[in-house]
């Protein structure tokens, strides 16, 4: 073989090199090193694996930013590139560019988010279809896509067509969100936001359509509030709708109680934590690009986390910079903010952005070279073509740039300063003015070197609030401005960063730390003489839990010379959480408008917008939300989303004892079971045998449960690494309904098992059907397990299959849910609570899983 030929082939590593390479790399921490490899390690569509530890990862990006430099004067260096952005330190690319810079086995845009939108507004079905394509086409890429859909007619209007009159929103809100849900994206499910304005006569049904059970579950959704709306509200005043939206001679107008309309969303937002809020108004005005609106520049939606308002075709990419790393001396009485290597490496960081704009204009290239290789007629491509050909034209002509931070939380905590004090929120404050100032000068001095973006007209701009803010704060740059124009039509925004504070290893984006400590178990073996059993499972094997700490609390713990090897009690890490700077500053301590004010302030120095959070405990009143999106309004936030522990399921919770729920009430569900349902995988084993369980989900409770061996010829084989999927109700061709099971492999390709009903014992079939209806009525999951338990029935087998769903349907129980009617089997204590599947006594602390 050619010598030449073997030394250049790239190396590749095994799952389990590279695993325990970058476990390494992480020191021990599994899930970041689970992170990185899954989302972001190089790899080719067989899955071969190209990168060992994310040093590799850095080395490529460094080289290709590198390259890009070079077209220009005053290059970084590749060492200069690599030394900001290695170890996660300094400055992180999030995302799609971590991803996608050097990648040659992805064809897919560098951008994290896109808007898309009809010109003209069209609200045909040829326009709304578009939309449609163009969503799907985004999301193949690995973009996250927003799109308004205030141009869509209300229900009841007159139409041209066959219906005579026209759906409204709510039909076209389900369509974009199930095709959100069809597009992988290498593991990763697609992210939509719809919008619309509060004008629209359709908004209520709009804002009701998420608390239909099973219905718009692939998008977010948010509400363009105007100014005029939210001042009815203050006054109890009624407000005008209209179609077109804010139309003088409108088709449709409809007069309501402003009141009314904002109780609902309120309460939608305490129930489900949807919709959020987009104060349109606010937005319209700070923004720099709509001063170019009639050039195409006019904002219309968000991206799906609401960071970056954008206009139609426009994308951005995505950087953070970590607080935390330029605290020196971090948790002593000698912490120090460095504020001039931070101001050094915001310029760095806002050169870097605008290369990456470089590297995506070739991305497309690329992506364009594809659509015109692909066999498909022109007509079949024509839509995907000039859905690049548009946005290639924005990033080009406006160089658009997305820097924002993490480690906010921890970069206060370092310097001994409390989150959300009076203090924080200042410190805060001068920390986001440095970055907005810094990065406008060196996107000034980068348009001295490389040109302004093309349509920079600083007559249009001189009235923008932003601008005359850093007006007044630097006048020197605003000159400079004048003279050299800016690289970039806007600059900076608020991202959060949750795969990205991962391999920080920090507090997330601008949120405090949610909790300082957590709980974990591992498997341990119970012969051996120095381990500790806490507690043995339904297969018999046994567990020992042990304490996880945030890895800046554990480093404050270092410092201050606290063991970290230590198994702490309860009231030992009480005691330790109080000595440190996270006391009373975890996302659930925060005094909530002291957070909306910070939010407030902050989002006068970041010229896009924040995604951020208001977490309120379970127990909050509906006033209170509507006090703080009001609060928000008025401080001057572009957006605000709140979540009330316990209103949405799948989200992280703490580990305090959840309260007994008092109320008598039962969960409603709908009695017509949605076509297709989210669903659980979970395997267990009864007497040697395996079985498996398909467990059909509403709103994170269990609607349904089918149940089988997995082990016998006519058992369900699915891989080991399927713990979800969808169950889809059909029909066969004699009319009977039929239940399928469709998971994606690895690759991205939909695999069905048709046919759940036949792959079981017909006893457990009709036996599963009776405990799928007690669940469809609402019924608490604790009552179905003992429900379960006593069914006499005289089968072996069919005794087998009720232990399995006894114990699958554990899993679901809420933890703290008081175990009534049960005894404890060592001390006979009746005070028993369900804790992760397991009766567990809180008087001598024996579990039983089985």
């Amino acid at each position: 073989m050619n010598n030449n030929v073997t030394k250049n082939r790239p190396k590749i590593y095994t799952q389990d090199q590279a695993f325990k390479a970058s476990l390494k790399y992480f020191k021990n921490d599994d899930l970041a090193a689970r992170v990185w490899l899954n989302k972001y390690a190089l790899k080719d569509s067989q899955g071969n694996i190209y990168e060992q530890t994310p040093e590799d990862m850095h080395l490529r990006i460094a080289n290709e930013l590198a390259r890009v430099e070079k077209k220009y004067a005053n290059p970084l260096s590749k060492d200069d590139i690599f030394n900001l952005i290695k170890d996660f330190k300094y400055i992180v690319p999030q995302g799609s560019p971590m991803a996608g810079i050097g990648n040659p086995f992805q064809i897919a845009s560098l951008s994290n988010c896109f808007v898309i939108g009809n010109s003209g507004e069209s609200d045909s079905y040829g326009g709304i279809m578009k939309i449609d394509q163009e969503q799907v086409q985004l999301m193949k890429r690995r973009g996250g896509v927003g799109h308004d859909l205030s141009h869509i007619r209300p229900k009841g209007s007159a139409v041209k067509n066959s219906a005579l009159t026209s759906t409204g929103i709510v039909p076209f809100m389900e369509r974009y969100s199930n095709s959100t849900r069809e597009v992988a994206q290498d593991g990763r499910r697609g992210a939509l936001m719809l919008s619309v304005s509060i004008n629209h006569p359709d908004s209520e049904d709009f804002i009701d359509a998420k608390l239909e059970q099973g219905k718009v579950t692939g998008a977010n959704v948010s509400v363009r509030m105007d100014d005029d709306f939210m001042e009815a509200v203050k006054n109890d005043s009624d407000y005008i709708q209209k179609y077109p939206i804010f139309s003088k001679s409108p088709k449709v107008s409809k007069t309501i109680k402003s009141k009314d309309l904002w109780k609902k969303i309120v309460h939608n937002a305490w129930k489900s934590a949807e919709p959020g809020m987009l104060f349109w108004d606010t937005i319209i005005k700070e923004s720099l690009p709509d001063c170019y609106a009639d050039l195409g520049y006019k904002t219309v939606s968000t991206n799906p986390c609401g960071e970056i308002p954008l206009c139609p075709y426009d994308s951005c990419r995505l950087l953070a910079i970590n607080l935390f790393s330029y605290v020196d001396n971090p948790f002593t009485k000698q912490a120090k903010f460095n504020v001039s290597l931070f101001k050094k490496h915001i310029v760095a960081a806002q050169r870097i952005m605008d290369d990456i704009i470089d590297l995506e204009l070739e991305k497309i290239d690329v992506i364009l070279e594809k659509i015109d290789e692909d066999p498909e007629i022109d007509e079949v491509k024509a839509t995907e073509r000039n859905l690049w050909i548009n946005i290639k034209r924005k990033a080009e002509e406006g160089r658009r740039t997305g820097i924002g931070i993490t480690a906010e939380g921890d970069m206060l905590a370092a310097l001994g300063i409390q989150y959300g004090s009076e203090e924080g929120n200042a410190f805060s404050l001068e920390v986001h003015k440095t970055i907005a100032i810094e990065a406008y000068r060196a996107s000034v001095h980068l348009a001295k070197e490389r040109g302004a973006f093309s349509i920079f007209d600083a007559e249009r701009e001189k009235n923008n609030p932003f601008i005359q803010r850093l007006k007044e704060a630097d006048s020197k740059l605003y000159y400079e401005m004048l003279e050299y124009g800016r690289r970039n039509i806007a600059l900076l925004t608020i991202a959060p960063t949750g795969t990205t504070s991962l391999m920080t290893q920090t507090t997330s984006g601008i949120e405090p730390v949610f909790l300082p400590v957590y709980k974990r178990r591992r498997k341990v073996n119970p012969n051996d003489k120095e381990v500790r059993v806490d507690f043995v499972d339904e297969v018999g094997d046994s567990w020992e839990e042990y304490v996880v700490f945030h890895h800046r609390f554990k480093q404050w713990m270092e410092v201050n010379g606290i063991d970290t090897s230590k198994n702490y009690s309860q009231d030992e890490l009480n005691d330790l959480i109080k000595q440190s700077p996270y006391y009373k500053a975890t996302s659930n301590d925060v005094d909530w408008l002291s957070k909306v004010s910070m939010q407030g302030a902050i989002q006068k120095w970041v010229d896009h917008s924040i995604s951020v959070t208001i977490n309120l405990p379970n127990d909050v009143s509906e006033d209170l939300v509507g006090e703080l999106y009001l609060k928000a309004w008025e401080v001057g936030c572009k957006g605000v989303t709140v979540y009330r522990d316990g209103s949405r399921s799948g989200v992280l919770i703490s580990n305090d004892d959840k309260k007994e729920d008092k109320s008598d009430s039962l969960t409603t569900f709908p009695i017509k079971r949605p076509q297709v349902l989210e669903a659980d995988v979970v395997r267990f084993q009864n007497s040697k045998e395996k079985w498996i369980a398909f467990i059909g989900m509403i709103d994170g409770n269990p609607y349904e449960i089918f149940t089988g061996l997995t082990d016998d010829e006519d058992g369900i084989l699915i891989p080991r690494w399927v713990n979800s999927g969808l169950i889809i109700k059909n029909r066969t061709e004699n009319g009977a309904s039929r239940y399928d099971f469709q998971y994606e492999n690895k690759r991205g390709y939909k695999t069905t098992i048709e046919g759940l009903s036949h792959k079981f014992n017909p006893e457990f079939w009709n036996y599963a059907k009776l405990i799928s209806s007690t669940l469809r009525h609402g019924m608490p999951i604790d009552k179905i397990v003992d429900l379960i338990n006593s069914l006499q029935l005289d089968s072996e087998s069919i005794n087998t299959w009720k232990n399995g769903v006894g114990r699958a349907l554990k899993r679901y129980v809420a933890d703290g849910t008081q175990a009534k009617g049960h005894v404890c089997d060592s001390c006979k204590s009746e005070n028993l609570i369900y804790q992760e599947g397991c009766l567990t006594c809180k008087d001598c602390g024996s579990s039983k899983c089985g």
